[in-house]
């Protein structure tokens, strides 16, 4: 086997992308920057299940309730890490078996942008699930 060299001109068509976090105080107009961003090109991911900000942006979204569901949305909407073993979030094997679950991922090719509001309701969902994990429980205090 070969060793895997990318050529210039291979790394120069990947497709390059920003990972933006937008914060601040409640109110100032975070959602609503989802209104500058293209319809046909932009999915949203509503965790707050129709917020009134935007609720005239004639995009598409979706909306996940759990943590688990958001994260089976995450690794199709990016693909599989090739370093995880099989039984870990967002391998091959996750993968593979979110896209037998939500169809194929050349759906998606239509998106450039992914808008996932909100951050806070994202968090909650995280440590709703954690708590219940076995991890969550010690044995030796039993909280």
């Amino acid at each position: 086997m070969a060793l895997p060299i990318i050529t210039a001109d291979q790394r120069l068509r990947e497709k390059q992308g920003v990972k933006l976090v937008l914060l601040g105080k409640s109110g100032i107009g975070k959602t609503s920057q989802l209104k500058t961003l293209p319809e046909g090109s932009t999915l949203f991911v509503d965790l707050e299940a129709g917020d009134l900000a935007v609720k005239d942006w004639r995009g598409d979204c979706v909306r996940p309730t759990t943590w688990p569901e958001f994260r089976d949305l995450v690794v199709f909407l990016a693909g599989a890490n090739p370093a995880l073993p099989a039984d870990a979030p967002f391998s091959e094997a996750h993968y593979r078996h979110v896209c037998e679950r939500y169809g194929d991922p050349a759906q998606l090719a239509k998106y450039d942008t992914y808008f996932v509001d909100s951050i806070t309701v994202l968090a909650r969902l995280a440590l709703i699930w954690a708590k219940t994990q076995p991890q969550a429980y010690s044995e030796r205090t039993g909280k």
